[in-house]
């Protein structure tokens, strides 16, 4: 790691200052956690263990259908969305690999993972475009308005085909092991299409698509209820989505999207059932108050993001250990500090599900005991695990306080001056 965004004194500088209180606060949660059974350093070496990977078109501004109020020193490409993604990975510890957006983070292979490798971060999932058309590129000559994977037409179903197969390849180069497959693909109007033939036209895609994977890698397919069809969506739920897994083959699982749901539907009992028949393979967290809002993890719902983690821990290790990634709309903050934020309650959630006493809770179920049962997982949601987040990063040369230093560093104000401003315009997401 040679070229690291912020001098790594001044985050040294910044825990000293810190780092008496944090001994304290550490100290006395483990004498709390070891009268009950726990041992703290066991738990902090698992909470250091839990990454989740950042996207790359988190660290732009976001929008919302009807506008996009651009921040100050956006990047302007992949080099410079890797640069900011470094920026979180330093601080906070958690966050070591990118998901790319390809066609938007289309470039040589050689030059991506040679600066990644710079700036100590590798890559995650990639994730494929089809969406939305892509004017200019003679890879998407054809458009995606009335569909992809399941158009009526076979010339751009080949075309979406194609692009997705493109993605593996680079996923190939860059030691990438994962691809993700979102379509937006559906209906507006009742009788718009047949919603069979567009499904059976999605499956026969992407089996071209799993036929093309590599050894070693995995397909995940992605749901989401409505949104840009909102009618008929060809895969709108995890029901659809876990038929796709099962008739494309082990190398296929399903993603579950924590804001791809029908308002107050039970996730983790989703997670539940994915698990169950062996197709769960990735979340990507966000939280949400209306729809799929792409809020930061765990500022609306942070009680239900712990009982996604209580059932994640739960199932133990058994099988491939599920891919997670962030996937945010930022509005109205600065997304690095609030990609800082999210991983940092992504694991605080995963910490508190740790905490969890097993055995009581299945006691308290096995004698039908609702409300201990219940008291059983608040009593570990309520535990303050920050001391134990915090030395996380310590112990692994992150911030104790990573927004702070964040801020403390002056990184947006030197990055705004490098980059010109971008201007504002209509909707989208970056």
């Amino acid at each position: 790691m040679t070229n690291l965004p912020i001098d790594p004194d001044r985050i040294a500088a910044h825990n000293a200052a810190l780092t008496r209180t944090l001994s304290e606060d550490y100290d006395a949660l483990g004498q709390r956690l070891a009268r009950q059974g726990l041992d703290i350093a066991a738990v902090t070496a698992q909470v250091a263990a839990f990454t989740v990977a950042i996207p790359s078109w988190g660290v732009g501004t976001g929008g919302t259908r009807f506008a996009r109020f651009p921040g100050p020193g956006e990047p302007r490409g992949i080099a410079e969305k890797l640069d900011d993604c470094a920026v979180i990975q330093q601080l906070g510890r958690a966050t070591p690999a990118v998901s790319l957006h390809i066609p938007w983070d289309t470039a040589p292979p050689g030059e991506l993972r040679a600066r990644a490798e710079a700036l100590g971060l590798g890559f995650d999932a990639m994730n494929s475009n089809t969406f939305q058309d892509h004017p200019g590129d003679p890879d998407h000559p054809l458009s995606y308005k009335f569909g992809s994977l399941s158009h009526v037409d076979p010339a751009v179903r080949a075309q979406a085909v194609t692009h997705n197969i493109a993605c593996i390849r680079l996923g190939e180069a860059l030691g990438s092991k994962a691809l993700t497959v979102w379509i937006g693909d559906g209906a507006n109007f009742p009788g718009q299409s047949h919603m069979g033939r567009a499904f059976e036209r999605y499956l026969a895609s992407m089996q071209e698509i799993y036929a093309a994977l590599p050894e070693g890698w995995r397909l995940f397919s992605e749901h989401k209820m409505y949104e840009p069809a909102f009618y008929a969506t060809v895969v709108q739920d995890w029901g659809t989505s876990l038929v796709t897994a099962q008739a494309l083959g082990p190398k296929a699982a399903c993603l579950v999207d924590l804001g791809h749901h029908a308002p107050n539907v039970n996730i983790e009992m989703i997670v539940s059932r994915l698990a169950h028949a062996g197709k769960l393979g990735g979340f990507h967290v966000n939280d949400s108050k209306y729809g799929d809002d792409d809020l930061d993890a765990g500022s609306i719902d942070p009680f239900r993001l712990f009982l996604v983690f209580n059932e994640l821990v739960d199932l133990g290790e058994s099988g491939d250990a599920p891919a997670y990634m962030i996937d945010q709309s930022h509005n109205v903050t600065d997304p690095i500090e609030s990609l800082i934020r999210s991983a940092d309650e992504i694991r605080r959630a995963y910490a508190q599900a740790l905490l969890v006493d097993r055995a009581a809770l299945a006691g308290y179920q096995e004698d039908n005991d609702a409300l201990m049962a219940s008291e059983t997982l608040k009593a570990a949601f309520r535990t303050d695990v920050g001391p134990i987040l915090a030395r996380a990063r310590l112990d692994s040369g992150g911030a104790i306080d990573p927004i702070t230093a964040y801020r403390d560093s002056g990184y947006r104000a030197k990055v705004a001056a490098a980059r010109p401003a971008a201007r504002g315009g209509g909707g989208g997401i970056v």
